[in-house]
């Protein structure tokens, strides 16, 4: 990557001097083999900008061999589109700033571009002498991409690899083809109006209208009208005659959302609807016949809410003549990377962007992150990535910052507290590696490391490394 001085300014390679000055003992580690278990590519330069360490990831994703490599100019080996323009690594050398998840394109030895992400940093002596600077870096790709070969259902806009989701979407056909009463039950998020929406648009009455009703969002004394109709003078303001929900669906399917909020009264009445296939508009003495399929859905407990008496036996056994049970988001957490890619395509759309995916440590933070808002809050999350990414791939300066917090901990970040740059979390690497290959002793693993126990032990403290996180 470019020097501190113009690049066009700087000397040209040469074999005689490629070497000139001492190899970097970088942290204190001299076993070149440590530094090849490392998952991410890593190259360390001197001041003059040649090449004095490549492991073996960097080879794996440069196509140059170390020996190549090896006291070339950085620009020379890992071409990127921003060397001649802001180099991090040419920032950090000449401020002493740590840049962490710098999206860079590359050109390798076979001429193929690559994004990779990178952090870059300055190497100091304990005298602040300037040593040279230390460069890491992953290949962007997309775990999602990963899941276009699995076996992936779909129907409309539910997709899932999960065993749960595949036997759902199988299902849903055969449901559509009835003309039965439904019952969706899943917590707030799940997508319970896009299955209801399924159904209906794979059932015989696609052609008919889709009415949606949220029985928690209308207060209590305009539900009845809104769902039956009234008639004009029924009650007052009423100044004319309005069909209602029930009118409004026919030939079509209606949807009553959070059926389990519904208050007595209103059960009666709905339970009579579905007895009789007929209903009344509130004011009014001619029956009206019911003309729509319900499908109904809720996130409440609806048999303990029989138990406390809040929700009529016989209405919930009269909806409940086909259950679709919707499991949460963290139940199914092999459906993520394949949302996530049907989210993106999707907002792609909206935006008029062309974002290919997301950086693996952020599917890894997806993929264990709680998701209490479920698929609904997946999507929240991806759309405000959208507002602000500006590559092609979401990484994790572009999440919000929510109340559950998207750093330490949930990231599953190789930082302890107080570390904020890819030196620290390159030092906890080589000590996890080590100890994993020693099984956890810490005599050979401070002898393989060339520290004193001491200094093992207060290293491990320091990034709060425990056994668990080597056995």
């Amino acid at each position: 990557m470019a020097p501190l001085t113009s690049i066009q300014n700087a000397p040209r390679h040469d074999k005689r001097n490629s070497l000139s000055e001492p190899p970097l003992n970088f942290l204190g580690l001299t076993h070149q083999w440590l530094m090849d278990q490392l998952p991410e590519g890593l190259f360390i330069v001197n001041t003059r900008w040649q090449i004095n360490f490549f492991n073996h990831m960097a080879q794996a994703i440069t196509g140059f061999s170390r020996e190549e490599a090896m006291g070339k100019f950085c620009w020379d080996i890992f071409r990127t589109d921003l060397c001649h323009k802001s180099c991090p690594m040419r920032h950090s050398m000449s401020s002493g700033d740590t840049l962490v998840d710098r999206e860079v394109e590359i050109t390798t030895k076979l001429g193929q571009k690559k994004l990779v992400l990178v952090n870059t940093a300055q190497l100091k002596r304990a005298d602040g002498l300037v040593m040279g600077g230390v460069e890491t870096f992953h290949e962007l790709v997309c775990p999602a991409a990963d899941m276009v070969n699995q076996e992936t259902c779909s129907i409309g806009d539910i997709v899932g690899v999960s065993p749960r989701m595949q036997e759902i979407i199988h299902s849903l056909p055969v449901i559509a083809a009835a003309d039965s009463n439904v019952l969706i039950q899943g917590e707030s998020g799940t997508g319970k109006e896009v299955v209801a929406r399924a159904i209906h648009l794979h059932s015989p009455r696609c052609k008919g209208p889709f009415v949606a009703v949220n029985c928690s969002a209308i207060p209590d004394t305009l539900l009845e009208s809104e769902l039956f109709g009234h008639e004009r003078g029924a009650f007052t303001g009423a100044v004319a005659s309005k069909p209602g929900r029930f009118e409004m669906a026919k030939g079509g399917t209606l949807f009553l959302d959070e059926i389990g909020d519904l208050k007595p009264e209103l059960q009666v009445k709905l339970l009579r609807v579905l007895e009789e296939r007929a209903f009344m508009r509130v004011g009014g003495t001619r029956k009206i016949l019911l003309e729509a399929r319900i499908i109904a859905a809720t996130n409440v407990n609806l048999k303990e809410a029989m138990r406390q008496g809040r929700f009529r036996d016989d209405l919930y056994y009269r909806l409940f003549t086909v259950p679709v049970y919707l499991p949460p988001l963290r139940e199914k957490r092999e459906d993520i990377p394949i949302l996530v890619k049907h989210i993106l395509e999707k907002l792609n759309r909206k935006f008029n962007k062309r974002i290919k995916g997301v950086d693996p440590k952020v599917m890894k933070l997806f993929c264990r992150h709680p998701w209490a808002g479920n698929v609904r809050e997946l999507q929240h999350v991806l759309e405000y990535c959208f507002v602000f990414a500006k590559g092609a791939l979401i990484t994790q300066r572009h999440l919000p910052r929510l109340e559950s917090a998207w750093v330490g901990r949930e990231l599953d970040l190789p930082l302890g507290e107080g570390s904020t740059g890819p030196l620290e979390a390159l030092e906890k690497k080589t000590i996890l590696t080590a100890l994993e290959m020693t099984q956890g002793n810490k005599q050979e693993t401070a002898r393989i490391l060339q520290i004193s126990r001491s200094k093992l032990w207060r290293k491990m403290r320091l990034y709060q490394i425990s056994e668990v996180d080597f056995k």
